[in-house]
């Protein structure tokens, strides 16, 4: 393959993948007989990629085109024009009112960027006439919710939260390309298990908290971190399997420290200190895998690491849920157990083969530089465009 067809083929790659970035919005309805009032709320980040879509003007008449409450099919009308209400930085939230005809089953339908993120998730939670609230996730499977054909509290299960779990890290490209290269180098089962535990320990860590409202990340510099991590194990492979000079983890470690005093000035959207943190982490780190002759006794640490970033990540989408504190744990713990179930499933697929391929030595050379020139180039790129896009 020549170089400008290897370029095309990873540009392609490069916004595919972006194209199918994880995408979250909420709503809460407040239904009291036939009225009803909504808020509405989603990541400006995610509003942005999106054209068509103006943050500021354009999309609360496009929410109420595309969150609608119906009665026996016909669309509510709205009596009230949609405000922007105060919301924390990052974010746009709006309200509006709603009045139904006088008869006919209520439903709500959410088709809020589909059209060009068809993962997207919402998460809307009723409260009808006073009776204690249910939510549900509506997605381009499942866009409409019958509020009329069940009992108003029953909510979104489990199993449903499990699934959603694992359909987040099978469609989210970043964390898969995560995962990759960590098994390009993994070894035996052994250095897999190291790997895939210590990624497990480190986004469990950071979605619990973050879901419980302990830390509260800025979504946009996580989102560019989570690259970033994709990035620098690809490059961690690169060096691995060459001569491990200190010309990499020099160039890697200037690179990120350029990034954070330009961060510092203000360019960017990753704090100064998280790079530079970054950027420290990355020297002491390749210094001490060029003193030792097993690098995967080290290889956990990293997994660890990045996957406490990861799990900000996974967070984004139970946060948008703002769910009562009795639904909070079930969610939590279904969510994450799905996020485990996918994960290994991709482990069970992906190692056997390289497993096979690594008793090829030549073809394992090609395979191997191959994926990591791929999977660096992605990781590159999402960090660009979510750091300075």
């Amino acid at each position: 393959m020549t170089t400008r067809r290897l370029a095309l083929v990873l540009v392609v790659l490069a916004t595919r993948a972006a194209a199918h970035d994880r995408t979250t919005s909420y709503s809460t309805w407040d239904i009291r007989g036939r009225d009803a009032a909504v808020t509405v709320g989603l990541a400006a980040l995610d509003v942005s990629r999106f054209p068509g879509v103006d943050r500021e003007a354009a999309f609360a008449d496009y929410a109420v085109r595309h969150l609608e409450l119906s009665a026996d099919g016909k669309p509510c009308a709205a009596v009230a024009a949609p405000r922007a209400l105060a919301a924390p930085p990052g974010r746009l939230v709006y309200e509006w009112r709603l009045r139904c005809p006088s008869a006919g089953a209520l439903a709500i339908r959410s088709t809020l960027l589909l059209e060009v993120a068809p993962g997207h998730l919402h998460f809307a939670r009723v409260t009808r006439d006073g009776v204690a609230p249910a939510e549900r996730v509506l997605t381009e499977r499942e866009p409409t919710w019958d509020l009329d054909a069940t009992a108003p509290a029953i909510s979104t299960s489990v199993a449903a939260y499990v699934r959603l779990g694992v359909e987040h890290i099978l469609g989210g490209a970043d964390h898969l390309a995560f995962l990759v290269a960590l098994l390009l180098v993994g070894g035996g089962i052994g250095g897999v298990a190291r790997l895939v535990t210590g990624f497990t320990a480190g986004h469990s860590v950071t979605l619990g908290a973050t879901v419980l409202g302990w830390v509260q990340p800025d979504r946009a510099a996580v989102e560019a971190l989570i690259g970033l991590s994709v990035a620098l194990v690809a490059a961690e492979n690169v060096w691995l399997r060459g001569e491990r000079t200190f010309v990499l983890p020099s160039l890697v470690s200037a690179s990120l420290g350029t990034l954070a005093i330009a961060a510092a000035a203000g360019w960017g959207r990753v704090p100064a200190a998280a790079l530079g943190g970054v950027a420290l982490f990355a020297l002491c780190y390749f210094g001490l895998l060029g003193r030792i002759d097993r690098p995967d006794a080290l290889r956990w640490a990293v997994a660890f690491l990045f996957g406490l970033v990861h799990g900000f990540g996974f967070a984004a989408v139970l946060q948008e849920a703002r769910f009562p504190s009795a639904r909070l744990v079930p969610a939590l713990f279904g969510f994450n157990g799905g996020v485990e179930l996918g994960q290994l499933a991709v482990v069970a697929l992906v190692w056997p083969a390289i497993r096979v391929v690594q008793g090829r030595r030549a073809l394992y050379v090609v395979v191997a530089d191959t994926a990591s020139a791929i999977v660096l180039a992605l990781g590159v790129f999402w960090f660009v465009s979510r750091a300075f896009g």
